[in-house]
């Protein structure tokens, strides 16, 4: 038999190429060798090999997977194929925070919470979460990049969003943890942090089929310990409380009952709560949540909803917001919205966000907001997030427009260490200010603040590597198989998006004040009723036509039409006369009267209250037109 050679083939026999999977095994073997690196997360994104397999393009892009290295499993490849998955089941504990409130005979409970620096969550999450809205942004979520996919570019959620949303620490110790904790480690635990007997931990862990105990338990035994409980009970009681905040708010997960005991290592010191980068750990779990829920398989997304949902909220205003006027700048940002479930439905969420133009977007939300609270240095931290065994990779140098500077084409995204590496992943923390994006990694800010701009060759880049629509447009609403290529772009519009569109052109108005003239307002009513209507014609026939309501784009305020009177046309008339009526074009069916000249403004004034409107006058050729046909009539 002839000798096997080192790669396993016999001597005699043709080699052929390394498989991935076999590649990818032998980079498993040299990442365990034990020769001595002396930093070897110091440059993550240089990490891959020169030589690695080159991929081929998915339907609907992107034509480069040398980034989207999984993209054949994600949900939105299937649904550019033709199935479909149903809206998320979300996770939201939103309304059990209030089951457990302090009042003033728990204050020992509550200064501790406030010395934690996680009071601010007790108050800010949304008791609701939109469906619709959350699952289609998942659809567009890539794990490689750890950022959604829009089709202009990249955006996520900053840590500089984590500050000013939630208003958590997000510098600090990493939460980090040995190894995943047993059964029999979580029972030790709640004996000796919670005070419980061995029967009352093995019973609820028993329950619960996992190291884990439920919200409820915690509330039934903890909610009503108060200022004359002892100084233990009043301990107990505080790392619980903690422990079900936590559990509501960052780290929820897909059971949706229950929280993990290993959190409750973290508050066995309760004076070093507030050390943690709780942020930072909470953006990491998010990630994470998001990640799984691109698969198609998956039907539930987990994670801290609030952050997701206000994120949304904050840069994409004209689209899902519901402002309360009634917000300072010194609450977090969280609290600046009232949630509310959209609407739409998902098919129609996911066609506007395919339609979604630049101008729709603010890319820097927090202006007003940063006077008090300014962006935090570490959001430009260039490295990997870690909550637990949790990783994962944070990418700032991908999202520029975010902080206000010129988008320019990314390095390649890195691929972060294993987790039983915390050792070095905590020193990589430590050292964040080592590996923030220096001033020539940032390059130029915009020429306009919130303009959003790119290099030239971003978008060509972003085309090839990406996939920038969800949904093909032979499947979207409103197109047929025969006359799909025929349809206008407006012919796509449904009722919901229409009612939607017409909403955001009032909402924008609404949110100017009062100051406005009434020009203006009558303008804005007059685009919404045309739009409803469902012909665009209506408003374009006496008003300049708006670029907005030809894409079913939606621009900034500053941009639409109808915020310049100059842009329509008025008769003359009187101070004392009312506003003038617009009389709408008769139906296309219908074919208008032939005149010579260019047609006048179809506007008529009323007339006032106490006359009488004067009949028309019709020239003798129309009354005699009118007189045979319905003599015709008569004698058929």
């Amino acid at each position: 038999m002839p000798p096997r050679t080192r790669g396993g083939y016999t001597s005699d026999a043709p080699r052929r190429r390394p498989t991935g999977s076999e590649r990818r095994r032998q980079v498993h073997l040299r990442e365990v060798d034990p020769v001595p690196d002396p930093d070897p997360i110091e440059h993550p994104q240089h990490d891959r090999d020169e030589t690695e397999e080159v991929f081929e393009g998915a339907p609907g892009g992107p034509i480069d997977r040398s980034i989207l290295r999984s993209f054949h499993k994600h949900v939105a490849a299937k649904i550019w194929l033709g199935e479909d998955r149903a809206p998320l089941k979300l996770v939201n504990h939103g309304a059990k925070l209030q089951l457990w409130e302090l009042d003033m005979e728990m204050s020992r409970i509550y200064e501790t919470v406030h010395r934690s620096g996680l009071a601010p969550l007790t108050s800010c999450s949304h008791r609701v979460a939109s469906r619709p809205m959350l699952s289609a942004f998942c659809e567009r979520w890539q794990p490689e990049t750890t950022t959604f996919h829009m089709p202009f570019g990249e955006m996520t959620i900053t840590l500089d969003d984590v500050a000013s949303i939630l208003h958590i620490p997000v510098t600090g110790s990493m939460i980090s943890f040995p190894q995943p904790l047993r059964v029999d480690d979580a029972n030790a635990l709640l004996v000796e942090l919670l005070g419980t007997t061995d029967v009352e931990a093995s019973r609820e862990t028993e329950q619960c089929r996992s190291p884990s105990v439920r919200l409820l338990w915690l509330r039934d035994h903890f909610s009503t310990i108060t200022d004359a409980s002892s100084d233990d009970d009043i301990m107990f009681a505080t790392r619980a409380f903690l422990l079900h905040l936590v559990g509501c708010t960052l780290f929820a997960d897909k059971s949706a009952t229950s929280v993990a005991v290993v959190y409750l290592e973290l508050f066995r010191d309760l004076s070093m709560v507030g050390s943690y980068a709780w942020g930072a750990a909470c953006l990491a779990y998010l990630y994470r949540q998001l990640t799984t829920a691109t698969r198609f398989e998956v039907r539930q997304l987990g994670g801290y909803l609030t952050l997701l949902q206000a994120w949304i909220y904050e840069h994409f205003l004209e689209m899902f917001s519901s402002p309360d006027m009634s917000y300072t700048e010194s609450r977090p940002r969280a609290l600046r919205w009232r949630p509310h479930v959209i609407p739409d439905s998902l098919q129609s969420v996911r066609e506007r966000l395919d339609r979604l133009q630049i101008s729709e977007v603010c890319w820097e939300p927090y202006v007003d907001h940063q006077a008090e609270h300014p962006l935090p240095d570490i959001a430009w931290y260039s490295g990997c997030l870690k909550c637990g065994q949790v990783v994962e990779p944070y990418h700032p140098e991908r999202v520029l427009r975010q902080f206000g500077y010129i988008q320019t084409i990314p390095p390649r995204p890195f691929t972060p260490p294993r987790p039983d590496r915390s050792i070095l992943l905590e020193q990589y923390w430590e050292r964040w200010t080592d590996h923030v994006l220096t001033d020539q990694s940032r390059g130029r800010r915009c020429h306009y603040s919130g303009s959003g701009e790119s290099v030239p060759e971003y978008m060509a880049w972003y085309d090839r590597i990406s996939h920038r629509i969800v949904q093909p447009p032979q499947l979207r609403s409103g197109f047929t198989t025969d006359a799909r290529s025929s349809l206008p772009s407006h012919a796509a519009s449904t009722s919901d998006t229409r009612a939607a569109r017409a909403l955001t052109l009032l909402r924008l108005v609404i949110s100017g004040g009062r100051e406005q003239s009434v020009d203006v307002f009558w303008g804005a009513l007059n685009e919404a009723h045309g739009i409803l209507a469902g012909s665009d014609e209506t408003s374009a026939s006496h008003s300049t036509p708006s670029p907005a309501l030809a894409s079913h784009s939606t621009p900034s305020p500053a941009t639409l039409p109808f915020f310049s009177p100059a842009t329509f046309v008025y008769p003359p008339a009187a101070s004392d006369d009312p506003p003038p009526l617009i009389v709408p074009p008769p139906p296309a069916s219908v074919a208008p009267p032939a005149a010579s000249g260019p047609p006048p403004p179809l506007i008529v004034p009323p007339p006032p209250a106490s006359v009488a409107p004067p009949a028309p006058a019709l020239d003798s050729t129309a009354s005699t037109t009118v007189y045979v046909r319905a003599k015709r009539k008569k004698k058929t």
